[in-house]
């Protein structure tokens, strides 16, 4: 909590600077130590990214973030669960990714993909190999925030952070997700403390925003949205672990 009120007075001070709003280009995060504040304190965004993934369920979250840091105190970075890497997306985008430190982000975006080919690149795959679910767990146990997005959230469940756990995922795969232990409801976003997911692709940016303005204040969302031009849809789910 006192990172977060560091967060957000941060971004506060940051916002009030940042009154025009920017051209929307080529997307990109803020440099170490730009846009930090007085408070020397940055969210730490990364996005994992493997073979298979969806691209709206990475670049989603991505632009949502990386918008963010032209005016607020964010980096993002695009990883790997292994060795830094190039990874091929689920239509062929390829994308340089880095070799991840769990304990260097505040906020673990993890997205899915190949849910429906258990036999080809996607989750089935990084769940196989166990890298990510391994790295996600020890993440999860230092304390870092996830965000599932789609059937991102799968791999959560590999890794064993959804049982008990109220939270969605696409509606094609809840089901399997309610077998395995969860207490899965039909939500676009639901918050559950250190552990928020969003349902199919495009409601990764739903949940990025919704953290944005958790974690940096209503300014940070605002100005976000108002640049990708965005609506969120729906309301938020916050659980009682969420609130407490």
């Amino acid at each position: 909590m006192k990172r977060r009120r560091l967060l957000q007075s941060s971004a506060a001070a940051i916002g009030a600077l940042s009154t025009t709003p920017l051209a929307v280009g080529t997307c990109h995060a803020a440099a170490p130590g730009r846009a930090r504040g007085g408070s020397g304190e940055a969210l730490r965004v990364h996005i994992v990214t493997f073979d298979g993934v969806e691209e709206l369920d990475v670049f989603g979250p991505f632009e949502v973030f990386s918008v963010a840091a032209r005016a607020h105190p964010v980096t993002v970075k695009l990883v790997t669960g292994g060795e830094a890497t190039e990874v091929t997306h689920s239509f062929g985008t390829k994308v340089a990714a880095a070799a991840w430190s769990p304990h260097d982000a505040d906020l673990v975006v993890v997205p899915g993909g190949g849910f429906g080919r258990r036999d080809g690149p996607g989750v089935w795959a990084e769940i196989g190999k166990g890298e990510l679910p391994s790295a996600l767990r020890a993440a999860h146990e230092a304390g870092v925030t996830v965000l599932g997005v789609c059937t991102g959230v799968i791999v959560l469940s590999a890794a064993g952070l959804t049982r008990g756990r109220t939270c969605t995922t696409h509606h094609l795969a809840r089901s399997y997700l309610a077998e395995q232990g969860a207490r899965v409801v039909d939500q676009r976003v639901v918050d559950d403390g250190d552990l928020v997911t969003a349902g199919g692709v495009s409601s990764g940016i739903d949940g990025a925003l919704w953290l944005l303005e958790r974690e940096l204040g209503s300014t940070a969302a605002t100005y976000t949205e108002s640049i990708v031009e965005f609506e969120r849809r729906g309301t938020v789910l916050r659980t009682s672990t969420a609130s407490s």
